[in-house]
């Protein structure tokens, strides 16, 4: 059967709505004279649209501020207590669950420990379902203003109601997360998101961190392994199997060391800390890799220059891939190294990359911490609000 594409008046409420949402969660504070100018709306919308919202306590007041010469004008912002959003990061050593307000403010946050070998999936999906159920209640917030929950894991992630995750490094092959998580939920109801933990982490930095602002990026996630985000025209690029940002899979080596990945030569397997630690002949489990990474880079093994070296190469090619205005490098080891290392690593991609379309200081760090992926990770319950779905019932119950 043939659609139209004409847009309906429906259409055209929903994304004026989700304009001025847009325009008061990112631009702050403003009143509906100041919300016309940044959206282009009229000030009849505007007014009929404001008073909608405020009607559905979706918008708050925010005091006055006083006009030239007339009344003083209201502030209007999104109402941080109007919901809430469940963000999850599942990562080498545990499960972390935050549940977070509309201004992205922790409310309550509970960790699970998951032992380095063993990433048994049913235990994993048990450990979500009860942080979920733990980050509820101690944070006392009604179920039914919960939107949903989001998680970032490691790996390759299908879209679809079972949410396939394909993760080399915890051995998982096609294992439906989403299916698992419905099925162990306590409130089934709650809509599931779940992407790879690398773009959570570059849409926490894109919207709140070093990548706000940025229309063109690269954001690098240096965790026991490597990951990234590559984020074109304001926009995180998927590719067309959704595996596109596998930055720790360059190729910097021909017939290099073996990555996890069963490759040879991979930016991961000589950058990520599992790598670097054990390139130094440093052996650590997960649980202990931070602590001896930090041991060695206040040691100045050679083995640290030799990475900001690769670093450099690594980021080098990003930079003639895609010319980003900004590459924001993130994730626990990133820190580490970068808080230490940024002018060095500046200096290395710069050494590797053509004058013109590079500037060094367009190499920073990321601004997050550790919370960022389950900061991502729950902007993925919160993002539809802003893309013209509806703010109930008409979420996916999967990403």
């Amino acid at each position: 059967m043939v659609t139209s594409g004409r847009r309906t008046v429906r259409d055209l409420r929903r994304g004026n709505r989700a304009m001025l949402l847009r325009a008061l969660y990112f631009g702050g504070p403003a009143s509906r004279n100041e919300l016309s100018a940044a959206t282009g709306l009229s000030p009849a919308t505007v007014s009929t649209m404001t008073g909608d919202l405020l009607a559905e306590n979706v918008v708050v007041e925010a005091g006055q501020v006083d006009s030239d010469g007339g009344r003083p004008r209201m502030l209007l912002k999104v109402n941080p207590a109007f919901g809430y959003a469940v963000g999850v990061d599942v990562g080498e050593t545990q499960v972390r669950v935050e549940l977070f307000d509309l201004e992205m403010k922790e409310r309550a946050r509970a960790h699970y420990a998951v032992r380095s070998a063993k990433h048994d999936p049913e235990l994993v999906a048990r450990h979500i379902v009860a942080g979920v159920d733990a980050v509820i209640a101690e944070s006392e917030v009604p179920a039914d203003q919960v939107l949903g929950v989001g998680v970032g894991v490691p790996g390759i992630v299908e879209p679809g109601p079972d949410a396939l995750v394909r993760a080399k490094t915890f051995g998982w092959e096609a294992v439906p997360l989403g299916a698992l998580l419905r099925a162990g939920a306590t409130l089934p109801e709650l809509p599931i998101h779940v992407d790879n933990g690398a773009k959570t982490m570059g849409q926490a930095e894109l919207w709140f961190g070093s990548g706000k602002g940025t229309r063109d990026a690269i954001i690098v996630l240096m965790g026991s392994g490597v990951g990234g985000t590559i984020v074109t025209d304001g926009a995180i690029y998927r590719g067309a199997g959704r595996a596109a940002g596998e930055v720790g899979h360059l190729k910097i080596v021909a017939g290099g060391r073996i990555c996890r990945c069963g490759a040879r030569g991979c930016l991961e397997a000589y950058l990520g800390a599992e790598a670097i630690l054990d390139r130094a002949g440093v052996v650590a489990d997960s649980a202990e890799e931070e602590a001896a990474l930090a041991r060695l880079l206040a040691e100045g093994s050679p083995v640290v220059g030799e990475t900001v070296e690769l670093l450099g190469v690594g980021l080098s090619s990003l930079v003639h891939l895609f010319n980003p205005e900004r590459i924001v490098i993130g994730g626990w080891a990133g820190l580490l190294l970068g808080g230490r290392l940024l002018a060095e690593i500046r200096a290395a991609t710069a050494a590797n990359t053509h004058a013109l379309p590079f500037q060094p200081d367009s190499v920073v760090l990321g601004r997050l911490g550790p919370d960022a992926v389950a900061l991502g990770a729950a902007t993925l319950v919160i993002e539809p609000v802003f893309g013209g779905a509806a703010l109930r019932g008409s979420v996916p119950t999967t990403a």
